[in-house]
């Protein structure tokens, strides 16, 4: 992260000290070169999983960032990808990633709690964006999706299992949101990352409750852990018909 090409400590801090939009807009030239991107073997994953069910016609990427997703969707959809993110700055890099063939492409800035769009696409996907929500935001944030699907529609994301409590992994997550809570609470405005406040459990209740009939399909390119449960799923919450 701190190498030739990616952000320095400084600038990590920055951004660290911003509010989201304003920390992604700064950080989105050498975002790509950081750990935060979401790696391509989860992308290559949740594609080749899609792939079964498609293909589809428009999808739209939430929370695209600079334009991750958009190799997943241009492999499914024959009409049109979206993309939508509120930073300026990662939607100026993304903009740099559209592929000379394939379907047409489109970025919007918008804030993915308040979508403009009407029931336009047959699958949404997102990565790596939801620490941004607290808890109490899902619901909304999964009404929005659920609107701007077409019945029959899919939404799909994946999500990698908890490290176990006696693992190192389990108290750098622990420690990075206790950070993130201390700097909230002396700091404003806010910056909402907490990479422990996306439940797996919270969030099926919370879209049924939103109207999408939740499955949950493993992604065996990961593997299994000692218990064989997987170690990646992908979510696939489907509109109703």
């Amino acid at each position: 992260m701190f190498g030739p090409e990616g952000p320095t400590l400084r600038e990590l801090a920055v951004q660290a000290l911003s509010s989201v939009e304003r920390g992604y807009d700064l950080l989105a030239p050498k975002f790509d070169r950081t750990p935060f991107r979401t790696p391509g073997s989860v992308l290559d994953a949740v594609a080749a999983a899609l792939e079964r069910t498609g293909p589809y016609d428009d999808g739209l990427d939430l929370c695209c960032g600079t334009g991750a997703g958009l190799d997943v969707l241009t492999r499914l959809c024959r009409g049109s990808v979206t993309g939508v993110d509120f930073s300026a700055g990662m939607l100026s890099v993304a903009r740099a990633r559209v592929p000379a063939a394939g379907p047409r492409v489109a970025w919007v800035r918008a804030d993915a709690r308040a979508l403009p769009f009407t029931a336009a696409f047959d699958l949404v996907v997102s990565f790596g964006a939801f620490g941004h929500f607290l808890p109490r935001e899902l619901p909304g944030l999964f009404t929005q999706v659920h609107s701007v699907l077409c019945p029959g529609g899919r939404f799909a994301f994946p999500v990698l299992a908890p490290p176990r409590p006696a693992t190192p992994g389990y108290w750098m997550l622990l420690g990075f949101d206790a950070v993130m809570r201390v700097r909230n609470a002396l700091w404003r405005p806010p910056f909402v990352m907490y990479y422990r406040a996306f439940r797996l459990g919270d969030v099926r209740r919370e879209l049924e409750r939103a109207g999408f009939r939740v499955a949950l399909q493993p992604l065996p390119e990961f593997g299994r852990r000692r218990d064989g449960s997987p170690r990646a799923r992908m979510v696939v919450a489907r509109r109703p018909d």
